[in-house]
């Protein structure tokens, strides 16, 4: 268990919310990929606080976005520790297999972009080596 809920566990299922900043580029990279489902990420104190973007491929969760740009990412315990030790990620204290990021900059987005596709690509049954050799392969993200 990696400390995921269903969507609908969360609260009522309601489309994404404009998110602030650079955060809105990465929320809508995501909707564009085939199989995402993007509702609102409820506050933890209940369903009446929107506080962010939620993204599933299916059942599984991806991750969210939350509305000041902190990025959770629902992992593998592997993968997380790869991503740490590249400080391509940082420990999400609540769950053990989850990482985190901050989106800032058109740089932090573009990263949030990367380490959500990784995952994305984990959950569509990329296999676990080729992911850490993309980890350990990484070089930075070309801006143009």
């Amino acid at each position: 268990m990696n400390g995921t809920l269903a969507l609908e566990a969360k609260g009522p299922v309601t489309p994404v919310p404009v998110l602030k900043g650079h955060s809105q580029s990465v929320s809508a990279a995501i909707q564009t990929w085939p199989g995402i489902v993007a509702a609102t990420h409820w506050h933890f104190s209940g369903s009446d606080e929107v506080d962010g973007a939620d993204f599933y491929v299916g059942a599984e969760e991806l991750g969210h976005i939350h509305l000041e740009g902190d990025v959770h990412l629902a992992t593998t315990l592997e993968l997380r520790q790869a991503l740490m030790a590249r400080k391509l990620a940082r420990p999400f204290r609540y769950l053990a297999s989850w990482v985190e990021a901050s989106i800032d900059t058109p740089e932090d987005a573009a990263h949030a972009k990367w380490l959500f596709r990784l995952n994305y690509d984990r959950i569509m049954g990329e296999p676990v080596p080729s992911l850490l050799d993309r980890i350990a392969a990484f070089k930075g993200i070309e801006h143009p």
